[in-house]
């Protein structure tokens, strides 16, 4: 970023900190670390105001995830503490699990669960169900997915599925789960169906037909820009070294 823009860009937050009285611990960081934290002053504090925009909030929730990932384990620990309920229960094992502390998560799922009233919530079922997979509990997952049954909209239900063709591949039932993935490649947003549908074709041998199946991701892939392509990023990547691959490198 060039040195006029830096200082513009600083200059602008901290007459924006002294004119809204926000906290002036930002003054420190805007000396200190004017680039970072400009930016993160701008996302978390002046955007708010555009909360109306999704991908204002996105970009915003991303940038707070990424400078304080912990922040929404706080404060769901701190609602847990004030009011032991299912829903508190749940809010937290959601974001143990998205910082990948399955083993923490799952028994608060469970309780979760349990505490709900009515019958189980497909969801919260598939949510425990994913952090069994991750904490290496294959078979109880398995259990669990098939009691969710069909349950739920058509995109849970395929979503359900992609973790089904996940378990039944770490069990060694590949066949199974190929016939799943090709069932739900059409249907789910983004590439990660497509390319662990790519490489159990490729581990069982059928290299032309994966061939196929990633230059269709190669072909998406080309559609869209840096932003859309950062969620799944290391599915792409893998796409891209398995084309080379498969092609000799050129």
């Amino acid at each position: 970023m060039p040195y006029l823009a830096i200082v513009a860009l600083q200059v602008a937050c901290i007459v924006h900190l002294f004119h809204t009285g926000r906290n002036t611990l930002w003054l420190t960081a805007l000396i200190f670390l004017p680039v970072a934290s400009a930016i993160a002053h701008v996302v978390i504090e002046v955007l708010p105001g555009m909360q109306g925009n999704r991908h204002v909030r996105t970009a915003r929730a991303n940038v707070i995830h990424a400078l304080d990932p912990e922040r929404e384990v706080r404060a769901a620990r701190e609602a847990l503490d004030l009011a032991d309920t299912a829903a508190n229960r749940l809010r937290l094992a959601d974001a143990l699990a998205a910082l990948g502390r399955h083993d923490e998560a799952i028994p608060l799922f469970r309780e979760g669960i349990r505490r709900s009233a009515g019958d189980p919530d497909p969801r919260n079922q598939a949510k425990l169900a994913l952090s069994l997979f991750e904490d290496g509990q294959a078979s109880e997952a398995l259990t669990l997915l098939d009691a969710i049954g069909e349950r739920g909209s058509q995109s849970e239900r395929d979503r359900n599925l992609l973790l089904r063709a996940r378990v039944l591949d770490h069990l060694d039932r590949k066949d199974e789960a190929l016939r799943i993935y090709e069932d739900i490649v059409t249907r789910l947003p983004g590439e990660e169906a497509r390319c662990r549908y790519a490489a159990l074709l490729i581990e069982r041998g059928w290299d032309a037909k994966a061939l196929r199946v990633l230059e269709e991701v190669e072909q998406r892939m080309r559609h869209l820009d840096r932003h859309q392509r950062a969620a799944e990023a290391g599915m792409y990547r893998w796409a891209t070294e398995q084309l080379k691959t498969m092609r000799g490198g050129a």
